[in-house]
């Protein structure tokens, strides 16, 4: 990615003290043109906020050594929230992302919104304690929801494995408890944010599928995230497959991917053969430990995942495809059955260089991503100057 230009703004000066393209005042001042006095006084800004501190005495030169600058990861937290179908992940993290504190449970969404925001906030109460920090602490909060979101409201429309959330506005469930932003988007999107951000920065395109009791796609495009017109680009759970005419998917169509290589699906397969498969996990657990069957199911959903993403290769032409979510536990059998299709089904242009991949976060990933979501919304450019001239009215 080329690197990014700095205008010289106070929000651009703290990402470039961020990312560690700037130590002092003197690299500030020759990365933006501005004089040195405009650097100080906004400088000085992002001091007073908290934002950055003054690290100590760098490299002399020759006269007095210049003074340290470094983004000051404590002022503040973030609250970070990946719920998936049945269970959730939630952390409170610095403003660098680093975890303070880490709960998780099984969670069905389709309790409902109520219920299951009630149970987040009550958990995101208790790990606040657990950290140290207090609810005026909270900087920002992420949140990653298994359905199709209306990025501008935090809202989930039409999520079809979310009953009852449709039009809920989920920032409105934490208003009264914390002042801070809260951002909601799908949660292969802060999935996609998260592996680009941690693993895949330097390139520029970059697709995750996320396979677990649905299947999403998150993509990176120019280095960002790319969410389409409204919010809903990379549902390919609802892509149709070919020979799977008398399956109906839960959205009301036939034939829809999720239907047929989806975690729950895939359970659904081998309770009819007499395993003992409740989700996703236990499909896992089942191809894992060579369970013919469940491998050779895996595979199968492997393979109609490539032959969507064969046409997504076509469009798209991404570096890299990253396979995550719990299925993608699974390994091999998956990834094998991907690659087996991509690989025949895309020109030779597109498939020369690219690499079919796990993804390399775990089961942080989600979290990460909702993480990262919060800071980078928090800390955008825009976000700082408003909190910086509101500091000084």
């Amino acid at each position: 990615m080329a690197e990014r230009k700095v205008s010289g703004s106070t929000g651009e000066i703290l990402r470039a003290i961020r990312e560690g393209r700037a130590q002092t005042r003197a690299d500030l001042a020759g990365l933006t043109g501005l004089g040195r006095s405009t650097v100080a006084q906004r400088v000085g800004s992002l001091i007073a906020s908290g934002l950055v501190i003054e690290a100590g005495d760098g490299e002399s030169t020759g006269g007095r050594p210049p003074t340290v600058l470094a983004f000051n990861a404590g002022a503040g937290v973030v609250l970070a929230a990946d719920l998936g179908a049945t269970h959730c992940r939630l952390e409170v993290t610095d403003l660098g992302g680093a975890a303070l504190a880490v709960h998780q449970q099984e969670l069905d969404i389709e309790d409902g919104p109520d219920k299951v925001l009630t149970r987040v906030r009550e958990a995101f109460a208790d790990l606040l304690v657990e950290a140290g920090r207090a609810v005026a602490d909270v900087r920002g909060i992420g949140v990653g929801v298994p359905g199709p979101v209306e990025w501008a409201h935090g809202r989930p429309v039409s999520p079809p494995i979310m009953r009852g959330w449709d039009g809920v506005s989920i920032p409105a469930a934490f208003a009264g408890w914390s002042d801070a932003p809260v951002f909601v988007d799908n949660d292969v999107n802060i999935m996609v944010l998260a592996e680009h951000r941690s693993v895949w920065r330097d390139l520029s395109q970059l697709l995750l599928v996320k396979v677990g009791t649905g299947i999403g796609c998150g993509i990176i495009v120019a280095g960002e995230v790319y969410r389409g017109a409204q919010g809903s680009a990379g549902d390919i759970g609802h892509i149709r497959v070919s020979g799977h005419d008398d399956v109906v998917c839960r959205c009301g169509n036939v034939a829809c991917l999720e239907a047929i290589a989806g975690g729950g699906a895939m359970a659904a397969a081998l309770r009819r053969q007499g395993l003992d498969a409740d989700n996703s996990r236990d499909v896992v657990d089942l191809a894992r430990g060579g369970v013919p069957e469940a491998v050779q199911l895996v595979r199968q959903a492997g393979r109609l995942l490539g032959e969507v993403l064969a046409s997504a290769v076509n469009l798209f032409n991404p570096a890299v495809i990253v396979i995550a979510g719990d299925v993608a536990q699974a390994h091999e059998p998956l990834l094998a059955g991907v690659r087996e299709v991509v690989y025949r089904r895309s020109p030779p242009l597109a498939t020369q260089h690219l690499r079919i991949v796990r993804g390399q976060l775990g089961e942080r990933t989600g979290t990460i991503g909702a993480a990262l979501t919060a800071i980078e919304g928090v800390l955008s450019d825009a976000a700082v100057e408003r909190a910086v001239a509101t500091r000084g009215t």
